[in-house]
């Protein structure tokens, strides 16, 4: 069980949900970034699993503190469309989440990595793009992938892997290829898994909607989890 913890971007608060893992010390830390509806008992609980794997799990907060979608809302693109639209903005906002990992008490400060579900997945790959030396791995998890255009692209040092549906409509055959060139022009180490069906929001159990290209598999869902432990082993050494 975690405990919800403030930070800021500027004037902004934001909220973590911060697990740790039973032994003392200092422990690697995972930012978790969320779907389009924002911070929700999906990230807590992958929060929850990375401390169990002995990481500090943090499931971080791009909206802002109180800023959720309902949880029976169908849309929630009200809340993520400002921030795809603005990724200078975003790209700040995550960084801010870093620095607070950072700076935990319990978190080995040279051991950071990230990963994002759907919006979070553009998340993670945004943090990549950053050039950031602080982040040693992202992963994204049936993320889309259009590239933030803010500027040339400066080498990535961070270890990417991307675990992808290869029946997304969200992120077609053309964008995967897109953002393989878009990564090794950027000279970073990265890898693809594509799971074969497999649709968007793949992880979530309530996804059933086929018909918009939505839904829930068990067989890339088990894949992509022993993907990302087996990946974090790699990034933490």
């Amino acid at each position: 069980m975690g405990i919800f913890l403030d930070y800021r971007d500027a004037d902004s608060v934001c909220e973590a949900y911060v697990a740790l893992p039973t032994s003392p010390g200092l422990h690697p830390a995972v930012l978790v970034a969320h779907q389009w509806s924002g911070q929700s008992d999906h990230e807590r609980e992958t929060a929850d699993r990375m401390a169990a794997l002995g990481y500090v799990g943090v499931a971080i907060d791009v909206y802002g503190k109180g800023n959720r979608g309902a949880p029976d809302a169908a849309d929630h693109s009200a809340l993520m469309n400002p921030w795809a639209g603005n990724r200078a903005a975003l790209k700040q906002r995550l960084m801010a989440a870093v620095d607070f990992a950072k700076r935990h008490d319990a978190v080995d400060a040279s051991g950071i990595a990230i990963m994002g579900y759907c919006f979070g997945g553009l998340c993670a790959l945004d943090v990549a793009r950053s050039s950031t030396t602080d982040v040693k791995g992202a992963v994204s998890i049936h993320g889309i992938f259009p590239p933030p255009n803010l500027g040339p692209q400066a080498d990535i040092s961070s270890k990417v892997l991307i675990l992808h549906g290869w029946e997304d409509p969200m992120a077609t055959p053309a964008d995967v290829e897109m953002v393989a060139k878009e990564l090794t022009d950027a000279k970073a180490d990265w890898q693809l898994h594509a799971y074969g069906h497999a649709m968007h929001a793949f992880t979530n159990p309530h996804a059933a909607s086929p018909s918009t290209g939505m839904n829930y598999d068990a067989n890339a869902d088990h894949r992509s989890w022993a993907a990302t432990v087996a990946f974090l082993e790699e990034v933490f050494g």
